[in-house]
């Protein structure tokens, strides 16, 4: 948790991201209301001064779900602590809470700023507005055959929400081998089957160019 800790924290605010909200010329995340009220007096991302936008920077602001769904996943207590706070608001003005829809990503077609909890996750099976990551998959050295199952096209581009099992699906239907022989690794190590590009990217290639480097080996299958 401490290792993520500087990755799940806004730095405008000092707490964790609440409705993350990520600058796509940059890709810093921030809390939604914490960078829509910075950008009320700057057009710049308050971390590497990149100009967001000439004259509308919201228009360059995305709503992070998956971001948003890991900070509730690691901090015990944070979503249920928002969502009575957004309740007692609506509550406290006799307003009816409304739910926002799937396909608007964009802050800048949503002035009012509806909160991450009114999203209805269950229902969520595309990543057709998701953020996407690239992936380049390289054979493991051996010093047996080297040409044996080697990816032809070794560049992939996917949702950040898809995990390793996925990844490693797509390698063994693209190798014809059977899934028990496939593994993908990061600098040596096996990585686990529920990890989602979106938590390997920041926990190992945070601050590095695309496309991200991934090994993967093929057991032998005597063993």
């Amino acid at each position: 948790m401490k290792e993520l800790n500087e990755h799940i924290v806004c730095c405008l605010c000092a707490g964790y991201f609440i409705d993350a909200t990520t600058i796509t010329e940059c890709l810093h995340t921030f809390c939604k209301s914490c960078i829509v009220k910075y950008l009320q007096t700057s057009k710049y991302c308050p971390m590497c001064n990149t100009k967001i936008h000439e004259t509308q920077p919201l228009l360059n602001l995305k709503l992070d779900r998956v971001m948003q769904d890991i900070v509730y996943k690691l901090v015990p207590g944070l979503q249920e602590s928002e969502e009575k706070r957004i309740r007692e608001f609506y509550q406290s003005r006799g307003l009816d809470r409304v739910t926002q829809p799937s396909g608007e990503d964009t802050v800048g077609g949503d002035p009012m700023g509806l909160p991450y909890s009114t999203f209805d996750h269950s229902r969520a099976h595309y990543f057709r507005y998701d953020e996407h990551v690239s992936l380049c998959l390289e054979k493991q050295s051996s010093s047996k055959d080297k040409s044996k199952a080697v990816l032809q096209h070794k560049y992939v581009r996917c949702s950040v929400r898809a995990q390793i099992r996925h990844l490693r699906r797509v390698l063994c239907h693209r190798l014809g081998l059977p899934l028990q022989h496939v593994q993908i690794l990061f600098g040596g190590e096996v990585l686990p089957d529920h990890m989602t590009m979106k938590q390997l990217w920041l926990s190992r290639w945070f601050g590095k160019p695309a496309p991200l480097l991934l090994h993967y080996s093929i057991k032998d299958k005597r063993r």
